[in-house]
């Protein structure tokens, strides 16, 4: 069972490899360049793949990438085949993944509750003036 995991994942990071340099050379949408892999998940019969992808780009256009990638899965298929050495190669289904996003309002979210209790414990110090040992006593 665990060869078996191993080599799904092998196959998994050669897809990912080869999809890369396709959709680089294939592909010529210049918007799909600002795309990137940020996972694959390959069925253990290797029938399907789903590839998920991130998009540095307005978030009206991202479902327009991920859609064009989608359209594209054909030819990137027929090219793997080209490229790997496998008996069956999956079909590629993309998806727009969501957690970099994700993490970065939860980071956000975070970076505000940590900036707001420093102004909360900051406010709540008040300089005592009567202290004998302050610097500014007379």
């Amino acid at each position: 069972m665990a060869n078996v995991n191993s080599r799904i994942r092998r196959i998994g990071e050669q897809i990912r490899r080869e999809l890369a340099d396709l959709i680089r050379t294939e592909l010529h949408d210049p918007r799909l360049t600002l795309v990137s892999m940020t996972s694959i998940e390959v069925s253990r019969d290797l029938a399907h793949a789903r590839i998920y992808v991130t998009v540095v780009c307005d978030p009206d256009d991202r479902a327009g990438l991920v859609a064009e990638l989608n359209r594209a899965a054909s030819l990137l298929r027929r090219e793997l085949g080209r490229r790997m050495h496998i008996r069956t190669v999956p079909k590629l289904e993309f998806r727009y993944d969501e957690v970099v996003e994700h993490g970065a309002r939860l980071s956000a979210l975070i970076d505000a509750a940590v900036a707001a209790d420093a102004r909360r414990h900051h406010d709540d110090e008040v300089p005592l003036t009567n202290d004998p040992d302050s610097e500014n006593a007379a």
